[in-house]
């Protein structure tokens, strides 16, 4: 079985689909990829159909999206059976075999097919390791690895309940987090200039996402464009503002304050737009900010504007 969630819900049994348009089953069979393998109790399942209350013969409900998806299961089998069984075809593999009934509960058997967010863990995690052993490259290619495998929202287009929303936030964290290094893998290669242009999107996207912000801080600082890093954090600021009242982090003042140290430092160009009284130069640069970390600077003129 193939269970793609990065994306869209699309679970196939040997290349054909089993995926419900109606909207219980579906959702019903999103929760239980969400556990592949694993035995997902009646009572989970009842809470995401029905968060306010499982009402009056929800068991019996219950157990009619079960049986309509082993229905499609099983028409998918009968679909997928080749006129002369190849190597590794088994006839004993059912439907009840694949969505299977335990105590208590149902296993989703998916019989070591693919699934996309256990590839995109794995690619992950070796992403991770090779950041800790500093091998960048490497890191670049696996984390860029596992942000390919994205497609889209995870479960699009399925109505989500209590605990298919807390799947879908860890992964949406998770798909930041691996986002977070990659971009850090990136700069620390000297790609800042090639970066510029996905940063501005994703920075409009996430518009309180400090990491992403920070990066692009960096980038643009890199590029010596000095002027248009400080207008990203003023952004990132009224944003924060707005939604929780709060003022960016100590790490971003400090990284504020460098790129004001860096710009007092080079002299400002003349066709340099107006910035904000509030940004006063501030003749300190933080050794973790400072240009070193990422390299030489190597400055580019580019007319005020072309970066948004």
């Amino acid at each position: 079985m193939d269970v793609r969630i990065l994306g869209g819900l699309s679970v196939r049994e040997n290349g054909v689909s089993i995926t419900p348009t109606a909207a219980a089953p579906r959702q019903l069979l999103a929760l239980l990829t969400a556990s592949a393998d694993q035995v997902v109790p009646v009572t989970v399942l009842t809470e995401e159909l029905w968060p306010s209350g499982a009402p009056r013969g929800a068991r019996a409900e219950l157990q009619a999206h079960i049986a309509e998806l082993r229905n499609l299961i099983a028409a998918a089998l009968r679909g997928a059976a080749p006129a002369e069984p190849r190597p590794g075809w088994s006839d004993r593999r059912s439907a009840d075999a694949i969505l299977v009934s335990q105590p208590g509960g149902y296993r989703l058997d998916t019989g070591g097919g693919v699934n996309d967010v256990w590839q995109f863990e794995r690619a992950a995690g070796a992403g991770y390791r090779a950041m800790e052993a500093g091998d960048l490259s490497r890191a670049a290619l696996r984390l860029g690895e596992a942000l390919a495998l994205w497609r889209g929202e995870p479960y699009a287009g399925v109505a989500a309940g209590p605990r298919l929303r807390r799947e879908i936030e860890r992964l949406e964290t998770s798909r930041l987090s691996v986002l977070d290094q990659w971009v850090e893998a990136q700069l620390g290669l000297g790609r800042h200039a090639e970066l510029v242009s996905e940063l501005t999107g994703l920075v409009a996207r996430y518009r309180t996402n400090e990491p992403l912000h920070a990066h692009l801080m960096v980038a643009l600082l890199r590029c010596g464009q000095h002027d248009e890093a400080l207008i990203v954090y003023e952004r990132l600021r009224v944003a924060l503002k707005s939604e929780s009242g709060m003022e960016p982090s100590a790490r971003l003042r400090r990284l504020q304050r460098s790129v004001l140290a860096v710009r007092d430092s080079a002299g400002r160009p003349a066709y340099a737009p107006r910035i904000p009284v509030q940004y006063s130069p501030v003749p300190y640069v933080p050794a973790q900010y400072a240009p070193e970390r990422y390299g030489p600077a190597r400055p580019r003129l580019v007319p005020a504007g072309s970066v948004g």
